[in-house]
């Protein structure tokens, strides 16, 4: 059978890493289907979601992954298998947001841990749902750094792209003043969502721009997405107590002054919390997943546009996503499973 040939009770296609090779380096072969363990579940996948981490880790590699290594790290699928201790039916519609130990999307099916599973709505649809997980609960973990607070200040970098996207919806529902940084083509429908402001940052002095619209204020909270370099150069612009959110890279050092303005910093790491996270941890996510689609489903919450892609050319797909070719989300649609594990 082919490598690109349907699934079967046996077997399946997925795409695996090579070391060293990069994108180019990604072959779509066939695997046995596995059986799930203890607190285990299998997931015929029925779309597959691309993000930048995906491209990082096959560009990069990990120390823990071998010749094989399936990548991906969000699908939306149906459960057609369980394992012992689990308390979900086969046939549950599901998305998740997977381990980067562990085998991942980029296949027809996916072994989880089932607390990394989450049920979607029926109104949701397979590509909103894939759309969500590591932007959505990046940004809502990026959000929840800060304490409860209304009617202050923040900006999002890169609110563009999708965790931004999210991110900058998420601050306007908690009662938050958002101000953001985008391109000139995202300015008139950001500023539809209710965004306070939209800076190009290709403009030199737009962080001057920002500061005189602000007046005698200072922001509350920095949420960058761009890098930690990027962050710190934005810190100037926190008023007293304010936090700086980091959701690439991280401060390694303070960069104030200490005794000034006295902000906190903060980094985001999602995926961390497969190999740290607690039951009350998961609990919180699983809250959060469950906020994020149903804010989806209800219309309070615009999930990023989706382009989709045939999952034969998932490696041109990434690669067009490394490139920063368009926007949106890159989802690839697979048929429903017709066989149960």
């Amino acid at each position: 059978m082919s490598a690109n040939g349907p699934m079967t009770a046996n077997d399946y296609a997925a795409w695996t890493w090579t070391p060293g090779a990069s994108l180019d380096g990604l072959c779509l072969a066939r695997r046995p289907v596995p059986a799930p363990g203890p607190d285990e579940v299998l997931v015929a996948n029925t779309a597959i979601a691309l993000n930048p981490v995906d491209w990082k880790m096959i560009d990069w590699g990990r120390d823990d992954w071998q010749q094989g290594q399936v990548p991906g790290v969000d699908g939306v699928g149906i459960v057609i298998a369980v394992g012992s201790g689990v308390n979900l039916r086969a046939g549950t519609r599901v998305a998740y947001h997977q381990a980067l130990t562990r085998g991942g999307s980029f296949a027809e099916v996916t072994l989880l841990r089932a607390r990394a599973v989450y049920p979607v709505p029926d109104s949701l649809d397979d590509a909103s749902a894939a759309s969500l997980p590591c932007p959505g609960l990046t940004a809502w973990q990026a959000l929840e750094k800060l304490p409860a607070c209304h009617n202050r200040d923040v900006l999002v970098t890169g609110a563009g792209g999708a965790v931004g996207y999210l991110l900058a919806q998420l601050a306007l529902q908690r009662g938050l003043r958002v101000w953001v940084t985008a391109s000139a083509k995202h300015r008139e429908h950001l500023l539809q969502l209710g965004v306070a402001g939209v800076f190009d940052y290709r403009d030199g002095q737009w962080t001057q721009a920002l500061l005189e619209v602000l007046g005698p204020r200072r922001l509350h909270g920095i949420f960058d997405t761009v890098s930690g370099n990027h962050a710190a150069s934005l810190a100037p612009l926190l008023g007293y107590n304010g936090h700086l959110v980091c959701i690439q890279d991280r401060q390694e050092n303070a960069p104030l002054p200490a005794f000034s303005t006295a902000i906190s910093l903060h980094e985001v790491a999602l995926n961390s919390i497969h190999v740290h996270g607690e039951t009350l941890d998961w609990q919180a996510l699983r809250a959060g997943a469950e906020h994020l689609m149903q804010g989806v489903a209800n219309g309070q919450l615009q999930a990023p546009a989706t382009r989709f892609f045939d999952f034969a050319e998932l490696p041109e797909a990434l690669r067009r996503l490394k490139s920063g070719e368009g926007s949106g989300k890159w989802i690839s649609l697979l048929p429903a499973p017709m066989v149960v594990a």
